[in-house]
Formats: C-alpha cells, structure tokens, sequence
C-alpha cells in the first residue's frame, strides 16, 4: 500500500527545489498533486515529470499572497477532486542583510510571501478540511527559527513566526481531526540556493565549506531530505505528532563541533 494512496495534495512553491521533489515523491507515494506556482513552465514541468513517471497531478497557477487567488485554487480542487486531505505550505523566499540594511519594501516583500503565503492558502483549505473533518497541514519553517544566524533578520523573524503559527493552528483545529506540524530544515543545496552561492561569494566553494562546517553531519541537505520527512508529515504514518517542528538539519540546532 502506497502510503499517500487516494490523497488529494496541494504543494505551494513546487515548481522546483524542495516543493518540486516532494511533489514527486507524494505523487509516487499514490497521491493526486496540486502542484502550484507562480512560474508556469516550472509548474507544468512538474506536472509533466508526474505523469511520465504514471503519476496524477494537476497544475494551478496561483499567488500564496493573493486572497481572491487562494480562494480559487482551494475551490477549484473541491470542484475537480471534492476533497483536499493534504497542504504543503512549501512557497517561500529568502533575505539577507542585517535589520539596519534591509528597505522597508524588501522586509515587506519576504513577510508577505513567507508569512502571508502559509496563512493564506491555510485560510482556504481549511473550512474544506474541518467539513471532512481530516487533514494535515505541513508549514514550512526553518532551523533559523531556533537559532541565531548573521544576516538574516527577515528570514528568521518569517520562520519563526511559521513556527508559532503552527503551533497555534494546532490548538484550533485539533477538534477536526487536522494535523498541523513544522518543517525546520537546514541548509538545502537547492538551485536557488547553487545560484545564490555563485552571485553572492567569490569564493563559492569556500562559501559551501563553511556552510558544511556548521553540520554536524559536515553535508549539506538535498531536496529529497526534506521531501522524505513531509512525506511522513502527510501520511498516517504521522498521525501521533501535532503541532511539532520536525529537524531535517545535519545537526545545526542541537549539535556543536568541537
């Protein structure tokens, strides 16, 4: 038995990286994937890798800071599917720059899509889940939630709001039947991350040493690190764990090199 078998699934944000990869492996795992972005030749791309691998997937471009947006996507999967069991809230950016470098409408920009972009699509999915009274819901924090890192003011003031948000969503919809638990990954060497790397250091290797020299487990996380462990958020084989943050990190938070 397929482990997300007849589960219909929505990933904001996977039209590459971490979302892309999940939507993948939920869509091996047996599940109907929603797959949004705001990219469209990124969105049907992982639609189309879906299907050639015999998969089901639909695509939906939509904006995780646009109300009549996240409307709209939440009720065409009700009239496509007539259930939503499961929301990735994978969508998200990220910032740099110490708080007295950052302007106004770049904090802006990075509160609105990290922070707006879970309460949102949440906002949506969630009286469907409640009517059904099931779900799980994953919102994509960071390990800088726990952690202090230089220059990343609004990065981490999203990801840790990301993580209290959940655990107050818990508390309001435990009496559903719905899950709500935190995804608190370290450093994934995504694309984005490659290219963030390459236009932003001189040295891009040296850059990834030093990064690695954080991890106790001295590599960096892969998409599919992070993919496997909200695999696990959406599947029953969760169903004990609400409200929790869940590490994918090589040992940032709780472990220090000698």
């Amino acid at each position: 038995m397929m482990r997300l078998s007849n589960k219909v699934c929505i990933i904001t944000g996977s039209g590459s990286g971490i979302g892309q990869c999940s939507a993948l492996l939920f869509a091996q795992e047996g599940a109907t994937v929603i797959v949004n972005d705001l990219d469209i030749d990124k969105g049907n791309d992982t639609v189309l890798q879906i299907r050639e691998a015999g998969g089901q997937a639909h695509f939906i471009r939509a904006d995780v800071t646009n109300s009549e947006e996240m409307s709209r996507l939440a009720e065409e999967v009700i009239a496509l599917y007539g259930r939503i069991d499961v929301l990735f809230n994978n969508a998200g950016i990220s910032g740099v720059g110490a708080l007295h470098e950052l302007e106004p409408d770049v904090w802006d920009r990075i509160m609105s899509i990290n922070i707006k972009g879970v309460y949102l699509p949440s906002k949506y999915v969630l009286p469907h889940m409640m009517k059904q009274r099931f779900g799980s819901i994953i919102n994509m924090s960071s390990c800088i939630a726990e952690i202090g890192l230089a220059r990343r003011a609004s990065y981490a003031a999203t990801k840790g709001a990301v993580l209290s948000l959940t655990k107050s969503m818990q508390v309001d919809y435990a009496a559903y039947n719905i899950r709500v638990n935190a995804l608190l990954p370290g450093t994934i060497m995504t694309p984005f991350v490659e290219n963030y790397l390459k236009t932003s250091y001189d040295n891009p290797e040296a850059a990834v040493s030093a990064l690695k020299s954080r991890q106790l487990s001295g590599e960096l996380g892969r998409p599919e690190d992070v993919a496997l462990a909200a695999l696990f958020l959406a599947s029953d084989d969760s169903k004990f764990m609400m409200g929790s943050p869940l590490y994918i990190d090589g040992g940032v938070v709780f472990g220090k090199n000698a």
